[in-house]
């Protein structure tokens, strides 16, 4: 593993993280719209309240924000809109009337529920006006009545049946996970389609192209599923995402280096699409005098000094390996998006419980020293995670290890894996993982062995740390399964 996979340019990073990001003078605007006009986001904001959303229109669809009552603009969308990649003029007009502003409505009378919209209350005073004129100058009763009374009714009813015409050409999705999920790969598609516009290379305008039919095929994948049971497919569409966002990264420095005269007549490579982790490893030790400090090719950190229980010896050279949503240690750092813990952290009493003792007896059962199993190759045999209900939720328990390592209550490597080793570890230890090379128009597949490989080389940095001292797992830990009467 030599070369090149990096984390993402930060303009794909910063993109969509807040409403507006490429014109921060629109949200003002648009909150101070919704503020006269609908309900905030706040403590008055009940459960039958529709709060005002703000639409963000996209080449490639639309985010819609709610209005946060504090004044804040808000951190995620509150639904993501996927337009088809293959959208007509008139499929495009479709999605601009889906985004429009929201119709303003008048409330009925008090002993009558449901309201009417404005511009159908108008269309009612009007065709009242027309039928009473049309009706002086000799036009039939009933022909005026008629008229008069299916406008209104048009014009309440019609807005309907246009939006469900328009959706037939769109993909939505709500709620945190799935928004929080399509918002990553939106901001990743986004700088895509912006390095493409200034360019003619064919490589940039494949990648926006597989970039919008990624997006697509998630925001369908989420309308049937959730992020839980997809959990390995989204992996794959967001590792591919990344890499074309830095595959166009690369092709873009090479353009500028090109067209430079510095470098002029010098040769360009291309890396191989499998990486070697980033560098410039980070740590952090608990602060107390018994932690020392050390370095690590690894982003990470590590901290070892307390023994281990004794009731944990048996399980003292097998870890658990875990992906999970990237953070920052601080602003300017590389991400951390994975973990490796020892398998008694899963003992902890501040991990969910009896989930964490129940996963720790499944993940040490048969185990050599030393290894390091990742949470699929558990759900692998867990038959492809159908039987994990009955061993734990390895959502919490994970959560829970993930704040343990962060805060130092026990020691944890923690990882900036690339893109492909990142996903190879998300999936089972016989599957595959397709990427698209946007140079060539291909795709590209890695199995079994790369996988193997990214383990031997997590295996041998982590050699030297636990050669120096064994992990600490944390403290006050319960009793496995295996040693309780």
């Amino acid at each position: 593993m030599t070369d090149t996979l990096r984390t993402p340019p930060p303009t794909a990073a910063g993109q969509h993280q807040r409403p507006f990001t490429l014109a921060p003078g629109r949200w003002e605007a648009e909150r101070s719209r919704a503020l006269r006009t609908g309900h905030v986001r706040d403590h008055t904001c009940m459960a039958e309240c529709e709060p005002v959303l703000v639409y963000e229109r996209t080449r490639w669809g639309w985010l819609a924000w709610t209005v946060p009552g504090d004044g804040t603009p808000p951190d995620h969308p509150h639904e993501i809109g996927v337009l088809t990649p293959t959208a007509s003029r008139m499929q495009r007009l479709a999605m601009r009337w889906l985004t429009r502003h929201p119709a303003r409505r008048l409330a009925l009378a008090p002993a009558i529920p449901g309201s009417l919209r404005l511009s159908a209350a108008a269309v009612a005073l009007i065709s009242l006006l027309a039928g009473l004129f049309a009706m002086g100058h000799g036009v039939p009763v009933e022909a005026a009545l008629s008229g008069m009374v299916l406008a209104p009714l048009l014009a309440e009813n019609l807005p309907r049946q246009l939006d469900a015409r328009a959706r037939e050409h769109v993909r939505s999705v709500e709620g945190d996970g799935a928004c929080r999920y399509l918002q990553r790969l939106a901001a990743l598609h986004t700088y895509l389609v912006q390095a493409a516009a200034g360019s003619d290379r064919y490589e940039l305008r494949r990648a926006a192209e597989t970039g919008w039919h990624t997006l697509w095929d998630a925001a369908g994948l989420l309308q049937v599923q959730d992020t839980r049971s997809a959990f390995v497919e989204l992996i794959a569409r967001e590792r591919l995402m990344v890499q074309l966002a830095d595959q166009v990264a690369q092709t873009l420095k090479r353009t500028h280096t090109e067209d430079g005269p510095a470098d002029k007549g010098q040769p360009h490579t291309r890396g191989r699409p499998l990486g070697p982790y980033p560098p410039g490893s980070e740590q952090t030790a608990r602060p107390t005098p018994h932690h020392t400090h050390g370095t690590s090719p690894l982003k990470g950190h590590h901290s070892m000094t307390q023994p281990e229980p004794d009731h944990a010896v048996r399980t003292a050279g097998v870890y658990l390996l875990f992906a999970h949503e990237p953070y920052y240690l601080r602003p300017g750092t590389q991400e951390i998006n994975t973990t490796l813990v020892t398998a008694a952290s899963l003992l902890h009493p501040r991990v969910r419980q009896p989930d964490g003792a129940q996963i720790h007896d499944r993940l040490t059962q048969g185990r050599q020293p030393g290894e390091i199993i990742p949470l699929a190759t558990l759900t692998n045999e867990l038959n492809g995670g159908a039987d994990w209900p009955t061993v734990g939720d390895w959502e919490s328990v994970t959560t829970d290890l993930l704040q343990l390592a962060r805060e130092g209550e026990c020691d944890a490597l923690s990882l900036g894996l690339p893109e492909i080793p990142r996903a190879l570890i998300c999936t089972g230890p016989h599957s595959h993982v397709r990427t698209y090379d946007a140079a060539a128009d291909q795709f590209i597949a890695y199995g079994p062995t790369e996988r193997a490989a990214v383990l031997a080389e997590v295996d041998m940095f982590l050699a030297p740390l636990v050669a120096e001292q064994a992990f600490w797992p944390g403290d006050s830990l319960l009793p496995p399964l295996t040693s309780q009467p």
